[in-house]
């Protein structure tokens, strides 16, 4: 983080000294990505295609002999191509069909020819408080991109048709128009090499291997070197929607919508997950509730203006804060009120309560389960706090620190602090004990949170975790620089710990630790069945495989299956049994006869642990 800090300072010092050199560089960065991507589709396509195509110029009998010969880089250029070949998916939401919204269609299609943007593959509707400018690589880049908005139903609903077209306008600010076509080239570019390297390292092959390398250091600094134009491009969006729609609209959507997110996650969503003790199900029109609330006047919003308006820029974010973008605008903070006719209303007609009814509804499907789980939970743990508070001078050091923690958790206006004392004066070395003390110190501004933060963590690895991010968001709200650096150190070491972890379990290396699957007879039973189910499986063995560094605590298991008959696809064979086999935790399932050496390990181990009848 720190030299991401120094690199970032480094270049808005030459941007600003050098603009025209500074852009320069940029440009090559980004084309140094596209010439590594195009370069090795060009040496597959070189490798594959030249040779035959040299051999058969030469003599076709001497390709028929040298067919072995031959068959190496071909099957390289086939590698590299599928390696490469990553399909990005559009963004998420509700396509607008064609004349379902002529209004907004009709709106949008004028602020992107007055903005200057390229046509549109899709408008989007989706249940966020935000709107987005999304392009989607075509070819990994190579070909250009297709370019989407995407608008939340609540973004509609928050602002009045003006505000909406300022956001709309800045929106398509990004996709580069007029002046501001090679920051909106490297905006998309900036977006699409992490989209690349996520892409490549889910495909994780021996193929893939070079560019996931290459792309984890090449996306970070081209990142850290475009974050100076990514900023300055915000302001030529906002320049844009200034423009297109005018100053005075932007700067209220800005500010309702910074107030707004404050508004919800300080009251809005707190006041929703109150309701699960009392309520069994989550409400069933979540998104009517929140427009509901956004468009009663809020008696914190001077207060909380003032505080968006205090924020410090942050590396984190290309945003700059708004108090910056108002001085940029030339506009006075001023809480604005709510529309008396919102976007929505305006643009979408019937659509809006359609929409906000089927995305209500698809919440409250994914909310359901957690939910009522919760729900349940609560009641029992209320009655658990019934039953501690009977006899509270009487508990044990286990019943202490579970008293405790019930009564943060249920009555969170007392004063716990007490009784994580007394728990920890019982069971000294209670690492949650430890932890959840720290934190609730930590949440009143109390730095001796962090030795209990610290304590927990060395008494329970598990605990790494919640502790460091504890810890990451004490120090960034106290502005301890250092410490936040240090916490930061930590937490990147751990993301790159399960990076590793991930990788071993779906890779099979020579250097590999089996052990006996160790499953209890009803879980083996569950995964014969499925062998069976499968169909195309002789013999099978069940291995555990030792992963380092992992803290997930989910077993990881090997496979290996002998399959009967002849079939095209041996891969196709092994799918089946992937999609049939179930156990507790993450699999890989293997060919004994292609993977010989490995073979023999896990048999040596014991087994099969299924035979065809």
């Amino acid at each position: 983080m720190e030299r991401y800090r120094q690199l970032v300072d480094r270049l808005e010092a030459q941007a600003q000294r050098a603009p025209g050199t500074y852009k320069f560089k940029l440009g090559l960065l980004a084309a140094l990505g596209f010439a590594v991507l195009g370069g090795s589709v060009l040496l597959a396509l070189g490798l594959s295609v030249g040779l035959v195509a040299a051999l058969v110029a030469i003599s076709p009998l001497l390709l028929l002999k040298l067919i072995k010969v031959v068959w190496i880089p071909v099957a390289f250029g086939g590698f590299m191509l599928k390696a490469l070949w990553v399909k990005f998916e559009p963004p998420a939401g509700h396509a607008l069909q064609p004349g379902e919204a002529p209004a907004l269609e009709a709106e949008i299609e004028r602020l992107r020819r007055e903005a200057g943007a390229p046509p549109l593959r899709a408008i989007l509707l989706d249940s966020s408080l935000n709107a987005g400018a999304a392009s989607v690589p075509r070819a990994l880049g190579l070909l250009g991109h297709e370019h989407y908005l995407v608008l939340g139903l609540p973004l509609m609903r928050l602002l009045d048709r003006d505000q909406l077209a300022a956001v709309i306008a800045h929106e398509f600010g990004h996709f580069g128009g007029g002046h501001s076509r090679f920051s909106g080239w490297i905006y998309r570019v900036r977006a699409g090499w992490y989209r690349v390297l996520h892409g490549l390292a889910e495909r994780r092959s021996w193929t893939t291997a070079a560019f996931v390398r290459f792309f984890g250091w090449y996306a970070p600094y081209f990142d850290a070197y475009s974050f100076v134009l990514a900023r300055a491009q915000e302001y030529d969006a906002d320049a844009t929607a200034a423009r297109v729609v005018g100053a005075a609209p932007l700067a209220q959507a800005l500010q309702r919508l910074g107030l707004s997110d404050a508004r919800l996650e300080r009251d809005f969503w707190p006041a929703v997950q109150g309701r699960v003790p009392a309520q069994p199900e989550p409400p069933a029109l979540l998104f009517r509730d929140m427009a509901a609330d956004l468009a009663q006047p809020d008696p914190q919003a001077p207060a909380r203006l003032q505080e968006l308006l205090g924020r410090a820029p942050d590396l984190d974010d290309t945003h700059p804060t708004l108090s910056q973008r108002l001085q940029a605008l030339a506009q006075t903070p001023a809480p604005p009120a709510a529309p008396a006719a919102d976007a929505a209303q305006v643009l979408l007609g019937p659509l809006a309560d359609a929409l906000e009814r089927q995305f209500s509804r698809e919440w409250q499907e994914q909310a359901g389960p957690q939910w009522r789980e919760s729900h349940l939970r609560h009641a029992d743990d209320q009655a658990r706090l019934s039953e501690l508070d009977a006899r509270a001078d009487a508990l044990s050091g286990e019943e202490r620190a579970e008293y405790a923690s019930l009564v943060e958790q249920l009555r969170p206006d007392s004063d716990v602090g007490p009784l994580y004392r007394a728990a920890l004066q019982a069971l000294p070395e209670h690492a949650l004990s430890h932890g959840r003390y720290g934190a609730w110190l930590l949440a009143r501004n109390d730095v001796a949170g962090v030795d209990h933060v610290e304590r927990a963590i060395a008494l329970d690895p598990r605990l790494l975790e919640s502790g460091l991010s504890v810890l990451e968001r004490h120090y960034r709200e106290i502005g301890d620089r250092a410490g936040h650096q240090a916490v930061w150190r930590r937490i990147e070491a751990l993301q790159r710990q399960r990076a590793l972890a991930l990788q071993a379990r779906e890779q099979i290396g020579a250097k590999d630790e089996f052990l006996p699957h160790a499953l209890a007879p009803q879980a083996l039973a569950v995964a014969v069945t499925g062998l069976q189910r499968a169909g195309n499986v002789a013999r099978a063995w069940i291995a555990r495989k030792a992963i380092p560094g992992d803290d997930s605590g989910v077993p990881h298991y090997v496979v290996l299956v002998k399959t009967r008959g002849w079939r095209w696809s041996q891969s196709g064979a092994l799918q089946k049994v992937v999609d049939a086999i179930e156990l507790p935790g993450s699999c890989i399932v293997l060919d004994a006869g292609a993977e010989r050496a490995v073979a023999k390990r896990i048999q040596a181990l014991g087994g099969p642990d299924y035979v065809r009848g």
